[in-house]
């Protein structure tokens, strides 16, 4: 284990994160508020801390290998929430540390789960820090790292493997540091072409950017209380639309950027995901047709709906919980199957459910005749047993942690309904659950023992588990391993 290089990059990484706590400080400026000085307090303290570690542990070797990935991930996300919860208390606009950990850790994790009741009391900085944080880690903080920190190994791709979410990761061009610049130049570019959009309806800047931040990092958080019922058709169609395209391998989008749409348009994932939407979508649709005044608008709520939960956003048009009992299941499932790897959604990602599919039909097939040959293919490939066996003992482990986490916020006594989706919806990060987590309502009523543990599963969900089981193993920091 190369501590020093798994410290030092820790060290790098906060003092970007002061960077980034300098964007809500102007913001504060500019609106005249004095959360500009928590925001300020906060950046000296992460530029320093950075400073000590990067001094302090300066490595003599770059290598990373694929533990020290694992590890870099986990510990940078860890050390970035600490940190990044201190403006929201500071500031006294949340004046716990544990709720302030709570929302900062959904915001970086892309979840969208809050403690805040009422949104709209925060200041014009700390709404922005609640959406920008979730932009920062819809891509991935560690692929903007190797983005820009200079002379990091080429091995740094273990780094990639551990943050971006599904079950492969690999190179889009031959440089690893260029991989991720392409990766968050597309993500920059469908950001900005959002906000474009919405200031179109007549919405400020400000709005349209704290929007979009959230829409492309499918994190969900929004700045009015009734979270996106009260914006326009034409803003939630935006919305609606940005949300599928956020759930889209983004190496599909540098397929078509360099012109090679016929590989794009073979995708397996590609087009199981657009299925799933329009299934979804359309029996939502038929279910809930009562409910509404017009076909349009129940279509509209319906495709919202489905692309916020899909993509695990947890933005809501409307109050789903009221909707019957066949379309919440519906959104259940597309909770657990979440969106495409490699795009910034969570879930357990639809590149699994389709090679568990393949697999099942695989052993069936060879009850049925034991002495034939056939391999489990995806995306015209044939998938490995390592693959294969990778995949179903993290359906085990996915499901373990959800099921644990349910067992222990289970001590706060809310229902049944409430608990398994709390934790559903903060394992996927998703955002909202049902019944008291629903749409319209908070986390705020969770104690801090469950709000510790909520945050936890938002981070595991994020990193998909091994960063965060590895870092917390003893035997992962002894020097012989």
């Amino acid at each position: 284990m190369n501590r020093k290089m798994v410290l030092f990059l820790t060290g790098k990484i906060l003092q970007i994160e002061a960077l980034l706590l300098l964007f809500p400080a102007i913001v504060s400026l500019i609106y005249n508020e004095s959360s500009m000085w928590a925001f300020l307090v906060s950046a000296l303290f992460a530029v320093a801390l950075g400073f000590a570690l990067t001094l302090i542990f300066r490595p003599k070797t770059d290598v990373i290998y694929a533990k020290e990935g694992l590890v870099i991930v986990a510990l940078a996300w860890i050390a970035m929430s600490l940190v990044g919860a201190l403006p929201f208390y500071i500031s006294r606009e949340i004046p716990s540390y544990i709720d302030a950990v709570f929302e900062i850790v959904s915001g970086f994790t892309t979840t969208g789960s809050s403690i805040l009741k009422n949104v709209e009391a925060l200041s014009h900085g700390c709404l922005l820090w609640r959406s920008f944080s979730q932009w920062i880690g819809g891509m991935g903080v560690l692929v903007f790292v190797t983005a820009v920190i200079p002379n990091l190994s080429d091995r740094s791709i273990h780094i990639i493997r551990a943050e971006m979410p599904g079950p492969i990761v690999g190179k889009l061009v031959p440089k690893v540091k260029n991989t991720s610049r392409v990766l968050y130049l597309i993500y920059i570019a469908l950001t900005v072409l959002e906000i474009i959009l919405l200031l179109c309806d007549g919405l400020n800047l400000f709005e349209s950017s704290v929007l979009s931040f959230s829409t492309m990092a499918t994190g969900g958080f929004s700045i009015k209380a009734d979270g996106m019922a009260s914006y326009s058709v034409y803003v939630q169609w935006v919305i609606t639309i940005f949300m599928f395209l956020a759930g889209i391998n983004f190496n599909l989008y540098y397929l078509c950027i360099i012109k090679r749409f016929s590989s794009a348009l073979k995708s397996e994932e590609l087009w199981t995901y657009i299925v799933m939407v329009l299934v979804s979508a359309g029996i939502i649709t038929a279910n809930t047709l009562p409910l509404y005044d017009s076909l349009s608008d129940t279509i509209r709520h319906s495709a919202f709906q489905v692309s916020s939960i899909i993509t695990t956003t947890g933005y809501g048009s409307t109050d789903f919980n009221l909707w019957p009992s066949l379309s919440k299941a519906v959104l259940l499932i597309l909770m657990f199957t979440g969106a495409c790897a490699g795009s910034t959604a969570g879930g357990f990602k639809l590149s699994r459910v389709v090679i568990i599919f393949k697999t099942i039909k695989k052993e069936c097939q060879r009850l049925i005749h034991p002495r034939s040959i056939r391999s489990v293919k995806f995306e015209g490939k044939a998938v490995d047993d390592i693959t294969r066996h990778g995949v179903t003992a993290y359906l085990g482990i996915y499901m373990l942690c959800i099921l644990g986490i349910f067992l222990l916020i289970s001590i706060d006594n809310f229902s049944f309904e409430t608990n398994f989706s709390a934790a559903v919806s903060c394992f996927n990060n998703i955002g909202p659950g049902f019944d008291a987590a629903g749409p319209l309502s908070s986390f705020a009523d969770y104690s801090a023992f469950s709000k510790i543990i909520l945050s936890f599963a938002m981070l595991m969900g994020r990193l998909e588990i091994y960063p965060i089981l590895l870092m917390f193993s003893i035997g992962t920091w002894r020097k012989n391993r």
